[in-house]
């Protein structure tokens, strides 16, 4: 249990100071090729925290344990959503959605989020995730990451500064960082709790489910408490785009994922448009909507599973 606990608590370390290098490479590569900070964090960070879904989810698809796909990328953007984006939100309302050019940039940002998650609702709705599922889903993500490159191209990020080369390897460094780390903490956690005699469900429920959003919670923070506002939105935005679309478009390829029950599926679609409300009022009413937003989370968990 000694070495366990060493692993988390160098997780911990690596999450923390990954993401400061993952966000100041970000920052550093708006800089330099003349886009948005929000820009960068939507498609580079976002892509890169997503990578445990990734890779969780198609491995899960490939083994034929497409369940646990599903259930990986749904949880994951519920998570996203009502714990990360809702902390940042809770702890500096300010920044959420006031980056560059203001709340029109965030809200073109949601949109396309919305309509990522309109398009996996509708393909969800024929019952099965196949071939010509997953086709459509590439090709709408293409689609979005064309949008969304085009309309933040000539935003440079304010007071953001380029510095070459150093952005690139920060970024990489940042992001290989964030990925073991996160790792090792929820590593250590289960293997804590397990040594403790907790129960695998709560297990399950407070570590394995928010386990792949750990980059996602740890660069969004970095990024609120470095004065990002942008990056951070913009990195679960787009990780939540990524997961629905890339994610699941990749499994679909690789072998038909049953959605079965629809409730998840809807209930997901929920959480991405509670998201617009916490852009559209002050910082009390964002505070508010956001701890709104990790109470609907909490009951939700205890909902699925069986708790309440």
């Amino acid at each position: 249990m000694i070495i366990e606990g060493i692993l988390f608590l160098v997780g911990i370390v690596l999450l923390v100071k990954g993401a400061d290098f993952f966000v100041g490479g970000g920052s550093g590569l708006a800089a330099r090729f003349g886009v948005s900070a929000a820009t960068v964090g939507f498609t580079v960070i976002a892509f890169g925290t997503s990578l445990p879904e990734f890779v969780v989810s198609v491995n899960a698809v490939a083994a034929d344990d497409a369940g646990i796909a599903l259930g990986n990328v749904l949880g994951s953007n519920i998570a996203n959503i009502a714990l990360v984006l809702a902390l940042c939100a809770f702890i500096r309302p300010q920044l959420v959605g006031r980056n560059g050019d203001g709340h029109d940039s965030t809200l073109w940002e949601t949109g396309l989020m919305l309509a990522a998650t309109g398009v996996f609702v509708l393909f969800a709705l024929r019952g099965t995730l196949d071939l010509l599922a997953g086709a459509g889903m590439l090709t709408a993500f293409a689609i979005i990451l064309a949008l969304l490159w085009r309309h933040g191209k000539g935003e440079e990020a304010s007071g953001v500064e380029s510095h070459g080369n150093r952005d690139v390897l920060l970024t990489i460094a940042g992001l290989a960082a964030v990925i073991i780390g996160a790792q090792f903490v929820v590593d250590g956690a289960v293997a804590i709790a397990g040594a403790l005699g907790v129960p695998t469900l709560v297990i399950g429920l407070s570590i394995v489910a928010v386990g792949t959003s750990l980059p996602e919670l740890a660069t969004s923070l970095m990024a609120i408490v470095r004065g990002e506002g942008g990056i951070s939105v913009g990195n679960i935005l787009g990780s939540n785009i990524f997961n629905l679309l890339f994610v699941m478009g990749i499994g679909a390829l690789i072998r038909p994922v049953p959605i079965g029950n629809l409730s998840n599926t809807l209930i997901t679609a929920a959480f991405a448009l509670a998201v617009v409300p916490l852009f559209m009022g002050g910082d009390r009413f964002t505070r508010a909507w956001s701890l709104l937003l990790i109470a609907a989370y909490a009951g939700y968990m205890a909902l699925i599973f069986g708790i309440v």
